[in-house]
């Protein structure tokens, strides 16, 4: 498993998407972070910890299961998607509120998790904060804290690797032939181009 991003940069990178945080925010008082199962959420804990050694102020964090509303429970192996808990404790109700996910690839979790979001009150604004940013979007969303952005090919997959739940802090990109299966829409190659205009 090649080593991209070792642990003091990832740590680095972490705490200037903090302050970049902080900036843009303006009152972190009004702030809440939401994290997007799974690894979102230990990013979530962990940007939390930085805005209270910056800030003086921890913003509360919930954690957001987002399988209900995914797009993809009717593809292969969708159904078979393992459900976890949604633990949100305050309302979101006027709060600037930063969904926290590790990689954004395609976009579709982050717009599945703005569905479930609007359960629990109605933000002031979301904004969405990503460890890496590794392109190949199939929706419009863009994410407004980037910690790297990598090119990786379409069979590559990027983890996000923390202490707390996988032992070392790193960013890594490795193999896995069955990433683009799993991802990637079967139907892209599906439909041949129109042929062009005659003069």
């Amino acid at each position: 498993m090649p080593e991209e991003i070792g642990a003091d940069q990832l740590r680095r990178t972490l705490k200037r998407l903090s302050h970049e945080i902080i900036e843009q925010i303006g009152d972190p008082s009004s702030l809440a972070l939401v994290g997007i199962r799974t690894r979102g959420v230990t990013l979530a804990e962990r940007l939390a910890r930085i805005i209270e050694e910056l800030a003086r102020v921890r913003p509360p964090v919930g954690a957001l299961d987002v399988t209900l509303y995914r797009d993809d429970l009717d593809r292969e192996g969708g159904a078979r998607r393992r459900l976890r808990k949604t633990d949100i404790s305050f309302s979101c109700e006027g709060k600037d509120i930063v969904l926290v996910d590790d990689v954004l690839f395609t976009g579709r979790t982050v717009r599945a998790a703005l569905a479930a979001l609007v359960n629990f009150g109605r933000p002031g604004r979301v904004l969405l904060a990503v460890a890496v940013d590794r392109g190949g979007r199939e929706l419009p969303v863009r994410a407004d804290f980037v910690g790297r952005n990598m090119e990786v090919l379409p069979d590559e997959e990027v983890q996000v690797l923390f202490e707390e739940s996988d032992g070392l802090d790193a960013i890594v990109v490795q193999d896995s032939p069955d990433f683009a299966k799993r991802h990637i829409r079967k139907d892209i190659d599906e439909h041949p181009a129109a042929p062009e205009d005659s003069p």
